[in-house]
Formats: structure tokens, sequence, C-alpha cells
């Protein structure tokens, strides 16, 4: 098994590194990250333009049909830049989640626009004292005239303050179903979170009437949660490479501080605690990088075990992003909290997709769920 990436990976690798570099350095996303709107309309252009926001769309919808290590490439070179904006939200779980519940005609409807960059929505799914996991979905969808009416709140909905729609899991009188509800429709307000990464929101549904065309899906279908599981399941190794890629940046900037700082007539890179540190970043990046690539393998291939690669990968990458910026941290000392300087971009970035798509100890309770019980003890 060969998990590194192949020529034309990294070509594309390189590429998208490239265009970053070039029209977003890190200065340019500390500005983004202070204006009102968070991100660039410009790289929301480009994306559309040069098919990201559609590689994991089928071709018959408007996308590329992309493999998903092809697009974790993508992602992860976007994660080294910090770039903010809905790319993950409406480019990757906003089209899996609705080729995985949609009606046909409810996917030729809303995935080419999203390919496109014409519709940008969210995935609205925790809400407050709840935590992860479909089934603990309690916003309640009433059935009211020929339509629905929703009322609840959804915690930590990422881009909502960007979104044309959201798509709300909500429970009904037959289970857990997603709903796309227009971000503009009477009695939906969103509120960005304060003191977390600027893309995250609060979302209050208070007597929401949306039409019974607004599920997803047939009103009478059944396993709408299980296809609504997988889907978010395909979508996390995805957002594991965009964590993948923060973290890397986390390394080369304290690697290049390490050699550009002098201290004691030599560069700090030479002292062997400042050493320690970047080893120990280098194994939570590592740790993430190849965790996510194999589930990210077994994806594409086909193979077994996916549910047990994405979760792991999940674990590794959320916790070795916040450890990698930690000991990144550390090298720096005070020129790290600089807020010009760029690394508390990866720092808060770091925290806020920690709890996204579940956070580590919500995984490591569906791997215990999933492993069986002699494989537990041989771990334990």
């Amino acid at each position: 098994m060969d998990l590194s990436l192949t020529e034309t990976q990294e070509l594309l690798k390189r590429g998208v590194e490239e265009f970053i570099e070039r029209e977003t350095p890190l200065s340019s996303v500390v500005s983004l990250q202070q204006s009102e709107r968070g991100y660039s309309d410009a790289i929301w252009r480009t994306a559309a333009e040069v098919g990201w926001l559609g590689m994991l769309t089928p071709e018959a919808y408007g996308g590329s049909g992309s493999s998903f290590m092809d697009a974790a490439v993508v992602f992860q070179a976007l994660g080294a830049g910090a770039i903010p904006g809905p790319l993950l939200s409406s480019g990757v779980i906003a089209p899996l989640v609705i080729e995985a519940l949609g009606t046909e005609a409810q996917r030729e409807q809303y995935l080419p626009a999203l390919a496109r960059g014409e519709l940008v929505a969210t995935f609205a799914l925790t809400e407050p004292e709840w935590g992860w996991g479909v089934d603990r979905v309690q916003l309640r969808a009433e059935a009211s005239g020929d339509g629905y009416r929703l009322n609840g709140t959804k915690l930590f909905v990422y881009d909502a303050h960007a979104a044309d729609v959201l798509l709300v899991a909500a429970r009904t009188s037959e289970g857990v179903r997603v709903f796309v509800v227009p971000a503009t429709a009477a009695g939906v307000e969103v509120r960005r979170l304060e003191g977390l990464f600027s893309a995250e929101c609060q979302v209050r549904l208070t007597g929401v009437q949306v039409p019974a065309s607004a599920m997803l899906g047939r009103t009478d279908g059944g396993g709408t949660a299980a296809a609504l599981e997988a889907a978010l399941l395909r979508a996390t190794p995805i957002l594991c490479a965009y964590q993948v890629g923060g973290a890397q940046t986390a390394f080369e900037l304290s690697v290049d501080y390490s050699r550009r700082r002098r201290q004691f007539g030599q560069p700090i890179g030479r002292f062997q605690h400042v050493q320690n540190h970047i080893v120990q970043l280098v194994n939570h990046l590592d740790g993430a990088r190849w965790t996510t690539y194999e589930a990210l393998w077994k994806l594409d291939a086909g193979k077994p075990g996916v549910e047990v690669s994405a979760h792991l990968a999940k674990v590794c990458a959320s916790e070795g992003f916040v450890h990698a910026v930690n000991y990144a941290h550390e090298v720096h000392a005070g020129v790290g909290v600089m807020h010009e300087y760029g690394l508390t971009l990866f720092t808060r970035l770091s925290r806020s997709l920690y709890f996204a798509l579940g956070d580590p100890k919500w995984h490591r309770q569906r791997l215990a769920a999933l492993l069986p019980d002699h494989e537990l003890s041989e771990v334990a």
C-alpha cells in the first residue's frame, strides 16, 4: 500500500499552493479575517472557475467527479493557506449530503449551482446541549399545512453568514430529515460567534415555514439518518486534509523561524529544546497526514474499513493540528502571538475545526462501537 501522492497530484498541489502564495498570502488572510464578509469574492470565483467547488460532484450534475484524494490535495493546499470562505461547507459537505439524500430533481436543481459557485450552502447539524451525531438532532420540524414548520437552534454552523441556503437537520415524526431552508426566510436569524473562527455561526429558526419540497428525498423514504451519516463520513477525510495543510504550514513557519532567529550568536534551531519542539510537531503532523491518506485511499479504492479509518483520521487530524500549532508557538515564543505574523490564524483554525463533524471524543466512541472486542483489548 503506497499512500504517497502521485506525480499528477503533486503537480496539482503545487499549482494550488503557488496560486495561494501569489494571490492570498498570510498577510491578506489576516485582513480578510477582520473583514465583515470574512473571505475573498475573487478567491471564491476562482475556486468555481477552476472546478474546486465541483470536484466531488458527478459530471452528470456539472462537477468533475474527481477522486477523494484529488479533492483532498486541493483542500490540503487551501488549509495550508488558511483560506477562509465556504469552500468546505459548500464545495464538499453540501454536495455530498444532497447527492446522498436528494431526489433526482433536487440534485439537478442544486448540485450544478453549487459546483458553479452560484449557490452557497452550509449544513446545520449540532445543537445546544445535545452533542454530535445525527442521532442527537432535536430541532423539530412539525407538519404544517402543505409543508413543515421548523423551530430550534443550531450551533457552530460554518459559513452560515455567507450562505444562500441552509441544509437543516431536523426531527420529524418519521425520524431525522434534512430541509433546504433559504437563509433569508422569515424566522431565520444568523449570528456570528465572536471569539471563535470567523466562519462559525449560531442559527435560530423560529416558526420557519418551508414547503414539503424543501425536504431532501421523499417524505416516506426510510434510511435518511444512515445515508446522512455515510455522507458526513465521506466528507470527514477532506476536512482532515484541510487540517493537515494547516499543520504543515505551522511546521514550515517553525522551521523557517528557527533558522532565522539568532540567540547567543547562533540560530535557535541548533538548540536541542527547540529541535524537540519541532520533532514533536512533525510527529503530530505525520500522524494526521497518514491516517487521513489511508482513509482517502480506502474511499477511492472501495476498501473495507472506511468507517474505522475515517474516524481515526479525524481523531489524529483534530488533535494533531492543535498540538502542532501549540509546538509552533513554543518555537516562536512571543512572535507567534503577533496577529500580523499569521500563526494565530492557524491557532484559531485548529481550535475551531477540532469540533467540526464531531470532536475526537465522539469519534473515539464510534471507533469503540466498530472495533471487535478482541481488537479493543489489544489496543488497551
